[in-house]
């Protein structure tokens, strides 16, 4: 039950990527001028909020949610908050699968379940409450003219950088994001199709 459940979820997501009905003037204006076509899905029309000025934008966004967004920055934070929890995530599994662990039976569960119910309330209790003071102590930046996903945590290497390589940083960081998001996307399903471990 779980399986076809799963598996019709995901085809149902897939659907979200089938090309979407252009109108015919847009169509005519992009024949014309080929520069307005996504660099990611070369066939369907750049969204006009997504022309390049962002690091990592390759003009993807075939559902066109750009569209209705009213501030890019918004959802940059949360692409951004996403794929970093990701790269944790990803590299927790890993690790705690390879069998590295701090001291203290709870934190032996190799589990990716399982293991947030072994180390127990007061565990998990920590780990909510450090994310809330990350939170709290940067919920006016998701509004204002800062720069996403800046929340002082880099030591001052960003300022020894120039606008380019600033962007460049900022584009790895983004690519590396979104790869965790699918990374961390595929354990879950793995495991909860297969039930065995990721490095198995």
């Amino acid at each position: 039950m779980m399986r076809s459940t799963i598996l019709s979820l995901l085809l149902a997501s897939a659907s979200a990527f089938a090309p979407a009905q252009q109108s015919a003037a847009r169509t005519n204006s992009v024949a014309l001028n080929a520069e307005e076509m996504s660099k990611a899905i070369p066939f369907l029309v750049r969204p006009d909020k997504l022309d390049g000025s962002m690091p990592g934008d390759m003009g993807f966004d075939p559902m066109r949610i750009s569209d209705i967004q009213t501030d890019l920055k918004y959802a940059r934070w949360a692409e951004l908050k996403h794929g970093r929890i990701c790269m944790l995530a990803i590299v927790g599994m890993l690790v705690q699968q390879a069998g590295i662990h701090i001291p203290g039976s709870q934190f032996t569960n190799t589990d990716i379940f399982g293991a947030i119910k072994s180390v127990g309330f007061a565990g998990n209790l920590q780990v909510f409450l450090a994310i809330g003071i990350v939170e709290m102590a940067n919920f006016n930046k998701h509004y204002d003219d800062g720069e996403p996903g800046d929340i002082g945590f880099d030591g001052g290497m960003m300022s020894k950088m120039n606008d380019a390589q600033k962007f460049t940083r900022q584009t790895q960081e983004i690519v590396h994001c979104r790869l965790a998001m699918i990374a961390f996307t595929g354990a879950m399903v793995q495991t909860l199709l297969f039930d065995k471990p990721l490095l198995g």
